[in-house]
């Protein structure tokens, strides 16, 4: 999992609570990077879950919250340091749309080992869109929370519904905007 990921975590819980919460987190985790993380790096995912499980544990919320929260910051992480990769988007369904076909096209130019989750857009309105994700990583919520910012970037007032499917690491996002 890119690095970037981890050293946004990092900070949000620096930012959010203090440098010595991240640190007992990162203790308590007992992390083989023990923390040492960099933005260009690539760690293991079993990390990223150590950590979840720990918040979880020091903050009492279910871990989907945890991912929400998460990814709600790192949108705003992602938008102030790589801001070209939404240039041109308009509405929150306009960069949705070209996600896997162009905003991760240039996640990958920057990140070339991401391992990133695929979205299928599997309908469209100009107000409405169904959106199909697929990550064995199975972090739908992280994903929730990156739309739910990039919601707010755009000011559309979003509402939406999330369905798990039938096929393993398969979630169905019902987006609608005013």
């Amino acid at each position: 999992m890119l690095g970037i990921v981890f050293t946004s975590l990092i900070e949000m819980l620096e930012e959010k609570v203090s440098p010595e919460f991240a640190d007992e987190v990162i203790t308590e985790a007992g992390l083989d990077s023990q923390g040492a993380y960099t933005a260009v790096g690539r760690y293991p995912f079993a990390e990223l879950v150590k950590i979840l499980n720990v918040l979880e544990k020091k903050t009492g919320k279910t871990q989907e919250a945890l991912q929400h929260d998460f990814g709600y910051y790192l949108f705003g992480r992602l938008a102030q340091s790589h801001g070209q990769v939404m240039a041109g988007r308009e509405s929150l369904l306009d960069a949705l749309e070209v996600l896997d076909d162009d905003i991760h096209v240039q996640v990958k130019k920057l990140y070339p080992d991401a391992d990133l989750p695929q979205f299928t857009v599997l309908s469209r309105t100009e107000k409405a869109m169904r959106l199909r994700y697929f990550s064995t990583r199975d972090l739908y919520a992280l994903a929730e929370g990156l739309m739910d910012a990039a919601a707010d970037h755009f000011g559309d007032a979003l509402k939406r519904e999330t369905f798990k499917t039938s096929t393993p690491h398969t979630y169905e996002f019902s987006l609608s905007v005013s």
